[in-house]
């Protein structure tokens, strides 16, 4: 209603019998009472719809549409039990085992009940040249790559109930949330949220063809649930035992992914893995296992930024990384900035108009039509601003660099956990070179403010 007002657009509501008039009270409260009663018959028509479902799940088991879970097609069970959608000629559908993956459903179950794991499941899959789930199903599929099995393809299978031959609804949930907390006239979105396990609604007959027993599902949670603690505790006892200095900043620059702390022989090191069978299928020419020990990269680092920002090449390591920003305004920009230039040239010959004494009425539509172009471009350009590089004065740089404290004092012999916290202010990337044996070191000083700009430079 706000932007109603602004640009004189009448809204007119039956109830009211004409225009609503955003300065009458009166018509104020009947649009709040429309409101609260549309805002309430949703919520009823949300919870029949949601019970019948749920009803239809646990006493009929009745396939209530979605993509069929891998290792199942669908199979037509006749008209529509509903007169009118049997009218319009829609039918029931249901599950039936689809030739080519339920046997890979079985093979999953049997080899991780006989003691192998995700990985390696995954692994002997790709191998073996069998087509993940979105390879299988391309049409649906276009936004994943299906280049190979993965993890979590293969933790999907193993928690799915309804491989024991039922129906299951209610996995996950759609909740509202606002767009934006600042600003609540932006309404809501919708976010899919998995539900708890208690709150699955499964049938209690079985609706179509099992593909394994309830007796080996129930074996296959069980040893799930019992890795994912062994794993969980041994990753607090590795977590609190062994502090890594480049946690989360050391990337492999093969494939791109985070290497991940490992200690080997008392020694702290960073590993990348890498599957031989996926680094066929990526045609990438990357060794099974990249390792990097971390005392070798501290001391250099460490001679580098003491160094870089000492009193004596301060004003270098300013002046490079002002230098490294980039020139170039982006196409996003310059049109941005292009159209607010053409706008501000209208709006003063429309001015020169109307002092000649055009026709105001026509002159005036012409200027708000200008100006709401002229506000989309600035809407745009500041939105452009904040999402890509922007450059800053050397001042700023220096004024960044001073804010950060005496970098060589709290390096030498610092906690393992007071250096990491200094690499994190710094915005600190290492990118390791396995032909070469190099570490490149690059610093983000936008990471430690907070804004959104950013200024590039290392070594």
């Amino acid at each position: 209603m706000p932007l109603f007002a602004h640009y004189g657009v009448e809204l007119w509501v039956p109830e009211i019998g004409g225009p609503i008039d955003p300065d009458n009270e009166a018509h104020e409260l009947v649009m709040s009472v429309f409101g609260g009663m549309s805002k309430g018959e949703r919520n009823r028509i949300k919870l029949r719809v949601r019970t019948a479902m749920a009803a239809q799940t646990l006493l009929e088991g009745r396939y209530l549409g979605g993509r069929p879970p891998y290792g199942y097609t669908l199979r037509d069970l006749g008209p529509h039990p509903n007169p009118a959608k049997a009218a319009d000629g829609k039918h029931l559908r249901g599950l039936t085992p689809d030739a080519q993956t339920s046997p890979i459903v079985r093979r999953i179950f049997d080899e991780f009940l006989a003691g192998y794991g995700l990985f390696a499941i995954a692994e002997g899959l790709t191998a073996n040249h069998v087509p993940c789930p979105s390879a299988h199903d391309r049409a649906r599929s276009r936004h994943r790559s299906g280049i190979a099995w993965s993890k979590s393809a293969i933790r999907v299978i193993l928690t799915n109930p309804r491989y024991t031959g039922r129906q299951v609804w209610n996995k996950q949930r759609t909740d509202e949330v606002l767009l934006d907390v600042d600003d609540v006239a932006l309404g809501h979105t919708g976010v899919m949220r998995w539900n708890a396990r208690d709150k699955w609604v499964v049938s209690k007959e079985i609706t179509h063809p099992p593909l394994i027993d309830d007796e080996t599902f129930e074996q296959a949670q069980a040893l799930l649930t019992r890795r994912a603690r062994a794993v969980d505790r041994q990753e607090r006892q590795r977590r609190a035992r062994n502090p890594y200095v480049f946690r989360g900043m050391i990337y492999c620059a093969v494939c791109q992914r985070r290497m991940r702390g490992q200690y080997n022989h008392g020694a702290a090191y960073y590993r990348c893995r890498f599957p031989q069978e996926y680094a066929l299928v990526n045609e990438i020419e990357h060794p099974r296992n990249v390792y990097l020990r971390e005392d070798a990269l501290t001391d250099p680092l460490d001679q580098w930024l003491a160094s870089a920002f000492t009193p004596d090449h301060l004003d270098q390591t300013i002046t490079a990384m002002c230098d490294a920003q980039p020139t170039d305004t982006t196409p996003h920009t310059a049109a941005a900035q292009t159209t607010i230039a053409a706008c501000d040239a209208k709006l003063a010959q429309y001015r020169a108009a109307l002092d000649a004494g055009a026709d105001p009425a026509l002159v005036t539509g012409w200027i708000t039509q200008t100006q709401v172009e002229r506000t989309r471009a600035e809407a745009d350009l500041q939105t452009t601003q904040q999402t890509e590089p922007r450059r800053m004065s050397r001042s700023q740089i220096a004024d960044l660099v001073r804010a950060l404290g005496d970098i060589v004092a709290v390096l030498r012999d610092a906690d393992p956990d007071d250096k990491a916290e200094v690499y994190r202010q710094l915005g600190l990337r290492l990118t390791y070179q396995t032909e070469t044996q190099t570490v490149r070191a690059a610093v983000d000083l936008s990471a430690h403010r907070g804004v959104m700009v950013r200024v590039r430079g290392g070594t």
